[in-house]
């Protein structure tokens, strides 16, 4: 797949670069290159992506990031059982849990909630920082609502991080789910407070809150340009467009006449 010529793989995270340091000077330079491409494609075009993601797999298939990248290219397209096959990789390679959570929603991709809050109760959760810890709340309220367990998703979400004011990047995603889990279960009142709560943390634009604010509210949004006004000044253009040529039509005909005329009296 053809890669702009100002993406030199000097872009890739320090991190990814040292691991590739390992493959030969060019061929970790062809691997940084699609790693590039599938960091900036992957929430515009994800199909890219994935594409991307394939080159890069086939040259390093035994890099840790590498599959990484791979199985959030295969999630972003919910290819969830080659994603769930290629983080399970990522992840013996390197030793590490921080793709734990998003393994236990790959589960939930393929319907199987069940195992998802299985893996919500392992000790690994427990090794996760703290925004990791959050996202597997969020996966394990989400497997409970798959279930039809919205009291227990709530109380799922109900936790000291969803009390503090204090605002992370991971504050906003808690409070829409903690709301949108409230309005599914008929609370609309406090799912409106925290839909509000929600749009406060969220500087980003990563929810909809806003929207979801708006639709409660009876808000409806109406695009400024009206597309029936369009068509009927469309339609005076075409008339006023027609009468302009029949008027060249008579020109033309008393034109006509008047040669007649003039030949007649010659």
């Amino acid at each position: 797949m053809p890669i702009p010529p100002e993406v030199t793989g000097e872009e890739i995270d320090p991190d990814v670069r040292q691991e590739l340091m390992s493959l030969p000077k060019g061929l970790a330079e062809d691997v940084s290159r699609n790693l590039v491409m599938v960091a900036q494609l992957i929430d515009e075009d994800p199909e890219g992506a994935y594409g991307y993601s394939r080159v890069a797999l086939r040259l390093a298939s035994r890099v840790a990031a590498v599959r990484e990248a791979a199985g959030f290219a295969a999630y972003a397209t919910q290819k969830y059982s080659e994603a769930l096959a290629e983080f399970r990789a990522a992840r013996r390679m390197s030793g590490g849990v921080e793709l734990w959570p998003v393994m236990a929603d790959c589960e939930r991709g393929l319907g199987r909630p069940e195992r998802a809050l299985a893996m919500a109760g392992e000790a690994e959760v427990q090794k996760l920082d703290k925004a990791g810890q959050v996202e597997m709340r969020l996966v394990a309220a989400g497997a409970r609502r798959d279930l039809g367990q919205l009291d227990a998703a709530i109380v799922t979400l109900q936790s000291p991080e969803l009390a503090s004011s204090a605002v992370h990047p991971w504050t906003a995603r808690l409070r829409y789910a903690y709301a949108d889990a409230l309005l599914a279960a008929g609370r609309d009142a406090e799912a409106r407070e925290w839909f509000g709560k929600a749009l406060e943390a969220d500087k980003d634009g990563a929810t909809d809150a806003s929207d979801r604010l708006a639709e409660m509210d009876g808000v409806e949004f109406v695009d400024a340009f009206d597309e029936s006004e369009e068509s009927e000044d469309e339609s005076d253009v075409v008339v006023l467009a027609e009468d302009d040529d029949e008027d060249a039509d008579l020109a033309e005909d008393d034109g006509d006449d008047r040669d007649d005329s003039v030949g007649d009296k010659s």
